[in-house]
């Protein structure tokens, strides 16, 4: 690890533009450790004032150094917003729950193999470089929302509950607060790999804004190769609502499969109205898939995709 100037910030104000933003440093040590992350100037914002949950506007604001651990457990997360929970519980361990933020999980990078391996080329290190990935070993690589620059996952399970809870991201910088909505904070690689989401230098992620609990059934499913403490393969966010024997309206993400947190607005079109049947999950997932381009080594995430999702949606409308 190369060394760098640390230094300890007392309120947001100094934040800015003043360094590398550390909190929990779950994946950012990791980072510095292998020489994907060099920076000069390490900033520790673990005393701002950001680790509160607070009933806002019907639904909750999240500091954005709530840990996961305290988040998963909270109340009214469990209660009202039980996907978020359950996708929480299943990343990472618990020791690293206990110190990672909510702040720093949806700005966590890539577990790309090449992107963590700095004799790879790959354009999300360095623009131009390349992407090794593409015919190289590609089994946790994205069937959607890729680029010939750059096929790597996001790997967050909280950020893809989130995705499907229509969850907006509160942002500090030097112009203001803004709020932006979880579907557009991530950006999808196309010729800048590098450029994740739409955070702008000096900027800092405050806190995040669950809007009032929706309606109906909720649940996580998380596919992965060992039964704890491994990234989703693929995994489903749910949540869908039911009234004589139809289906009223659903929400669903996606994590494992594509760069960012993965939301087609077309498929949750496709259910509403629709009796719960294998015809109708069948229809909704051709939609999903329809763009779904496998690499060789993860051509296998495209099926497993399809009986997840319907999975998932036969557990959220049993007995319905």
């Amino acid at each position: 690890m190369r060394p760098f100037d640390y230094a300890r910030a007392q309120d947001v104000s100094g934040v800015l533009d003043a360094g590398k933003i550390i909190a929990g440093g779950t994946n950012l040590l990791d980072l510095m450790k292998l020489g994907v992350e060099t920076p000069e100037r390490v900033v520790d914002i673990t005393r701002l004032d950001l680790k509160r949950i607070e009933d806002f506007e019907g639904g909750l604001r999240i500091g954005a150094l709530v840990s996961n651990s305290d988040l998963a457990v909270d109340d009214r997360i469990r209660r009202d917003y039980p996907v978020l929970s359950r996708a929480l519980l299943s990343g990472a361990s618990g020791q690293l729950r206990n110190m990672a933020t909510t702040g720093g999980n949806l700005l966590q990078r890539t577990r790309c193999y090449y992107f963590q391996d700095v004799a790879s080329p790959c354009n999300k290190r360095e623009p131009g470089s390349g992407c090794r990935a593409i015919g190289g070993a590609t089994r946790l690589h994205a069937i959607l929302g890729a680029s010939e620059h750059c096929i790597a996952t996001h790997p967050s399970d909280m950020a893809v509950a989130m995705q499907a809870l229509d969850a907006s991201v509160e942002i500090e910088g030097a112009g203001g607060t803004r709020t932006v909505p979880l579907s557009e904070f991530y950006v999808l690689p196309g010729d800048r790999p590098d450029i994740e989401t739409v955070l702008k230098p000096g900027e800092l992620i405050t806190a995040v804004i669950l809007p009032a609990p929706p309606p109906g059934r909720q649940t996580y499913r998380k596919v992965r190769d060992r039964a704890s403490y491994a990234f989703a393969l693929v995994s489903v966010a749910g949540i869908v609502s039911v009234k004589d024997g139809v289906i009223e309206q659903a929400a669903l993400a996606f994590g494992g499969v594509a760069p960012r947190p993965w939301r087609n607005l077309e498929v949750e079109t496709a259910l509403a109205g629709r009796e719960p049947t294998r015809e109708t999950f069948d229809e909704a997932a051709d939609i999903l898939l329809a763009e779904a381009e496998g690499q060789g080594g993860n051509d296998f995430k495209i099926p497993l995709l399809r009986r997840t999702f319907r999975a998932v949606l036969g557990e959220l409308t049993q007995g319905a």
